[in-house]
């Protein structure tokens, strides 16, 4: 779902950005990441170069959309045995090693991504992980209360990241 849009601006030039919503959106607040994502392109104008992607629970359909990145921000549900709502953010070598945890299903097949890239030479080369503590993992389509006020957090410091390595998004007139 890649959006293009005037005023935002990748700095330094042709950078491969990928902007990766996870979860199982039938499991409540498991896809907390997905509904990031989603909000993410919706509320704001994506620079050329920029993509944000709907990854769901896919595993290695996501090698070639990863596949030699500048960077990817990864926006998720995360186990981190924090309070329910607790942003965790983590950066560059500490995401594979936190996903190596196992702490959510969907997170063996990213692991696994991250792990054959690297195998192949096309790893990214920058990761951010953003995400929050569930508070409901039971079936349903709905994010629970706690978690769904968090979003707006998970998306402000998904762009505050990306601005911190020069990827400016410039927010839609109108968008909440």
């Amino acid at each position: 779902m890649t959006a293009p849009g005037a005023g935002a601006s990748c700095a330094g030039g042709a950078r491969r950005v990928v902007v990766l919503g996870i979860g199982n959106t039938i499991l409540s607040d498991e896809g907390v990441g997905v509904h990031a994502a989603l909000a993410l392109a919706d509320r704001y104008d994506l620079p050329e170069g920029v993509e944000v992607i709907d990854g769901g629970t896919a595993g290695m359909e996501l090698l070639e959309p990863l596949a030699d990145a500048d960077l990817v921000v990864v926006l998720d549900a995360v186990r981190a045995r924090r309070p329910a709502g607790s942003l965790v953010c983590l950066t560059g070598r500490e995401v594979p090693v936190f996903f190596r945890s196992k702490l959510s299903p969907h997170q063996v097949s990213i692991c696994d991504v991250l792990a054959s890239l690297e195998f192949a030479g096309a790893a990214p080369r920058d990761l951010v992980l953003v995400g929050v503590e569930p508070a409901n993992l039971d079936l349903g389509t709905t994010l629970s209360p706690a978690i769904e006020a968090r979003v707006p957090d998970m998306v402000e410091r998904a762009v505050a990241e990306l601005a911190a390595r020069g990827v400016r998004l410039a927010a839609r007139p109108g968008a909440h």
